[in-house]
């Protein structure tokens, strides 16, 4: 690591130059005289707020001493939470990644402050700073790698969300290295893991890994309903959907899974499946009531492709009538048409005059 300037030389240099005794620097940075004495002789430590209120003084940018700061502060002195939080929440709105890393490495040796850490990833995750939260996430992981806790598992599964939206490329690496930290994430949570997990192995078409994982999902529903049976009194929910929203869409995963195997008939029973658990809703609250309308269209326009990918032509129009009213799912509904069309030597020239706008502006 490369030796920096301590940023008492700094302030003292620039003090020279600009003529300054301490009295009046301390007037204008608004520090207590004695503080700023004993900050430039070493015996006291800076706070972040003291630290910019002395950089916006020198006409300097808000965290040009930040990397001098973390190396002083947090490496070459004893870590103290008190100024190490507001640094990295300094430093993550700045977004000087590079300075979180090099302290972060160091702080974590000893694992003194690993709770906290954790926690302020959590921040971060829930203000959509990706990339420092995955930072800390992975210092965590690695800390409590041989902890076993819900805590390292929660981390990987942070960690595989945010690997999906920031780096594509690795997604099935994120996925192995988390699937067998499922279990260990709390119950209701798990289902959220679950679904994420597959909906990632669908996008890469590992229809093997999907169907594993929707009957697993469907496992872990059903047992998490047998506890709510079992169990009194309102539970805060943990999971993003209603418990069983997770059930339909496992079976929506096997009818997926089952109509890229071409088992058509199986994934319209699949699709019967996920629309009797909605029709089973009674009093629906008004997130229930969204999620029954989203899987029962779902559930009719897939009942459509079905049977029309089964080269039963009677329903095309039918099938047309629904995109109508869905026209986001033309351009893949005509996907399937075609393909249909083209197995079954069957004519579908009205259908693509029909959508000809349509789909001459999804092509340009």
């Amino acid at each position: 690591m490369e030796l920096l300037p301590k940023i008492r030389v700094h302030i003292e240099k620039y003090m020279r130059e600009q003529n300054l005794k301490l009295q009046h620097f301390s007037d204008i940075t608004g520090i207590n005289v004695g503080t700023l004495s004993a900050i430039l002789k070493g015996n006291r430590s800076m706070s972040m707020n003291q630290l910019n209120q002395i950089t916006s003084v020198m006409g300097l940018e808000k965290g040009y001493f930040y990397e001098s700061y973390g190396v002083e502060s947090f490496i070459e002195s004893s870590p103290h939470w008190r100024r190490l939080e507001p640094y990295l929440y300094e430093c993550a709105e700045l977004g000087k990644l590079d300075c979180i890393q090099q302290v972060i490495t160091h702080v974590t040796d000893d694992r003194s402050y690993i709770e906290e850490l954790f926690d302020v990833a959590e921040s971060f995750f829930e203000r959509g700073l990706k990339e420092v939260a995955l930072i800390l996430y992975e210092c965590v992981a690695d800390s409590e790698k041989y902890q076993h806790s819900e805590r390292l598992a929660l981390c990987q599964y942070r960690i595989f969300l945010l690997h999906k939206t920031l780096n594509k490329f690795n997604n099935l690496n994120a996925a192995v290295k988390f699937e067998p930290y499922i279990d260990k994430l709390n119950d209701e949570m798990q289902l959220d893991a679950i679904k994420d997990l597959a909906n990632l192995y669908a996008t890469i078409h590992v229809w093997d890994k999907v169907l594993e994982l929707a009957k697993k999902l469907e496992q872990r529903v059903d047992f998490q309903l047998t506890l709510r049976t079992n169990r009194r009194g309102n539970k805060l929910r943990i999971a993003h959907y209603p418990v069983f929203s997770y059930k339909a869409y496992a079976n929506l995963l096997k009818a997926t899974v089952s109509e890229k195997r071409k088992q058509y008939r199986k994934a319209l029973k699949y699709t019967d499946v996920y629309e009797d658990i909605m029709d089973e809703i009674k009093n629906p609250t008004e997130e229930e009531q969204e999620l029954i309308e989203r899987f029962k269209g779902w559930a009719e326009g897939n009942r459509y492709l079905y049977t029309l990918l089964m080269g039963d032509f009677d329903m095309l129009d039918d099938y047309l009538n629904y995109l109508d009213a869905n026209p986001k799912e033309i351009l893949t509904a005509f996907v399937y048409i075609v393909k249909a069309a083209n197995q079954c030597s069957y004519d579908i020239d009205n259908a693509l005059d029909r959508f000809k706008n349509h789909i001459n502006n999804i092509r340009i």
